[in-house]
């Protein structure tokens, strides 16, 4: 069985045209290791039936990207230094997390992913987190080399008794890390399921969801087919895609 689930899109322009598009090993991790097929949504923003996609797929993954969700939407001023932006994501990425989350379909969010739930339920970010004394430096190694680039290479601890300690188990995993904002204050139905060592969040939960709602700030697409805990990640949410698959079915057959 390989349900459905929807994937968010940034908004490009080349080759002169305009382009709503997502990276390649988001798509191959879900279809891979999931064992889902991924449709991509584009940002179109309120345009976007919502209600009638979560009524059509059985789980929904918001991807790591370049740009960053603008600081208007959690009460900050925009800056050039905190760009680049993608305002047609952010009119659609947001409305979309609280949909999904409300209708109980299963949610995967990372890098981005994870920073557009947190504003999406009323949290705020922190840029340039490598600025802060005694923060680690999140980025990405100075490289051409993707592989470099995305290298694991740091230590994340997970709470016990956590969600993502029952994906993992509790205490630490090594993940990669290529990012320059965090989360700060936490969204309201939000609990912390992961921190590196310098206390930045690395993974969030939200509280009492009937479905997996989870967001990482990592990039377990990268290592997916190679590396245990990437795998894992995507494995637990192919389950909980599976599961919700199953239960729509059974319920659309009671009320045949």
């Amino acid at each position: 069985m390989q349900p459905l689930i929807a994937v968010a899109t940034d908004v490009k322009s080349f080759e002169n045209y305009t382009w709503h598009a997502t990276p390649q090993q988001y798509l191959d991790a879900a279809i891979s290791v999931a064992g889902v097929l991924p449709v991509m949504v584009p940002s179109y923003g309120d345009r976007v039936d919502f209600d009638n996609l979560l009524a059509s797929v059985d789980g929904v993954m918001v991807t790591g990207a370049r740009s960053n969700v603008h600081p208007s939407l959690y009460g900050e001023a925009a800056t050039e230094a905190n760009g680049p932006y993608d305002p047609a994501r952010d009119s659609t990425t947001l409305p979309l997390i609280r949909k999904t989350i409300d209708a109980g379909v299963p949610l995967l969010a990372i890098c981005r992913g994870i920073q557009e739930l947190n504003v999406a339920l009323g949290g705020t970010l922190a840029t340039e987190i490598q600025e802060r004394p005694g923060s680690l430096d999140h980025r990405a190694p100075a490289s051409d080399d993707q592989a470099e680039r995305f290298a694991i290479r740091q230590t994340v601890s997970i709470k016990p008794g956590s969600c993502l300690a029952g994906v993992f188990g509790a205490g630490d995993i090594r993940v990669n890390s290529v990012h320059r904002q965090a989360v700060d204050r936490l969204g309201s139905r939000l609990q912390i399921e992961a921190v590196a060592e310098d206390g930045t969040v690395e993974a969030v939960s939200v509280r009492n969801s009937p479905a997996f709602a989870v967001g990482v700030q990592w990039h377990p697409e990268w290592w997916a087919k190679s590396d245990d805990a990437s795998a894992k990640i995507f494995r637990a949410f192919g389950d909980a895609v599976r599961q919700h698959a199953m239960t729509r079915l059974g319920t659309r057959a009671a009320a045949e």
